[in-house]
């Protein structure tokens, strides 16, 4: 970590050496850092760290911050009460709710207090209701909700309706490599089941007008793939065409210029 943020450590007044940090040869201690850090909101401290190379990257305050702060430890609630600064400062277990959740549930909350203090600084604030079908009910929702919802319909509607999307400023394209050799897939085997719920797909999607029939000489293979309800998801194999267009960057919209 030292080394990483290229914090200048000095030399350690008394180098010593020590055994248990990491597998192998002993650790030589020879330099120290003075590290400040936070633990909370209310509590900035800072400590003089002995620099040693570790498995590990952390922080740690053993026996002389105790010793220094004059830190009382309750081993039954695992708390530590000192003072700094004149002000009292206890220190307690992070509870389960405030710990990092895992990568594939990843979440973020405001406290009230922080919403109060957006509310204050800014002039505009954008209310995102999330609920899974059949959860919550449109006569449970609050009135401000109800109207936000009909106003808004058009924007979000319970299904895609039964045309194309307007034309927009810019027209996206897909342009081929010049000399590139337009891809002819074959067909993935389907048994007589799979092929007529993907012809049924394909029959839906015309008649909303949302595809066309081809004449072109391109053709990439479609599959099915079994969702968690038991339906299918129709898929297209795209990889042979991506090999050979010609990619784009487009800029993204701003995110006021979406408000307006």
């Amino acid at each position: 970590m030292v080394e990483k943020l290229k914090l200048p450590a000095v030399a350690h007044p008394y180098p010593y050496k020590l055994q248990w940090l990491m597998k192998g040869n002993e650790v030589k201690v020879s330099k120290h850092y003075c590290v400040q850090f936070s633990i909370g909101d209310k509590y900035q401290d800072e400590v003089w760290c002995d620099v040693v190379p570790m498995d590990a990257c952390h922080l740690l305050l053993g026996c002389p911050w105790q010793y220094d702060r004059q830190a009382l430890h309750v081993g039954y609630k695992n708390m530590y009460f000192f003072k700094k600064d004149g002000v009292r400062v206890m220190l307690t277990l992070m509870r389960p709710e405030n710990r990092l959740k895992k990568p594939e549930e990843p979440a973020a909350f405001i406290t009230r207090f922080g919403l109060e203090k957006a509310c204050r600084e800014i002039n505009q604030v954008c209310l995102l209701l999330l609920c899974q079908e059949n959860e919550v009910s449109f006569l449970a929702l609050p009135e401000e909700v109800k109207h936000l919802l009909q106003e808004f319909s058009d924007v979000v509607p319970d299904e895609i309706p039964p045309r194309l999307p307007p034309t927009r400023d810019i027209q996206y394209a897909i342009d081929f490599i010049p000399g590139s050799v337009i891809p002819n897939k074959p067909a993935y085997r389907m048994n007589p089941k799979e092929h007529e719920e993907l012809q049924r797909q394909v029959k839906q999607l015309l008649e909303k007008g949302l595809v066309r029939e081809s004449v072109s000489p391109c053709a990439v293979p479609p599959l099915l793939v079994p969702k968690k309800d038991g339906t299918w998801r129709m898929c297209i194999d795209s990889r042979a065409v991506n090999k050979i267009i010609i990619k784009y960057h487009f800029p993204i919209p701003r995110f006021d210029d979406l408000l307006d």
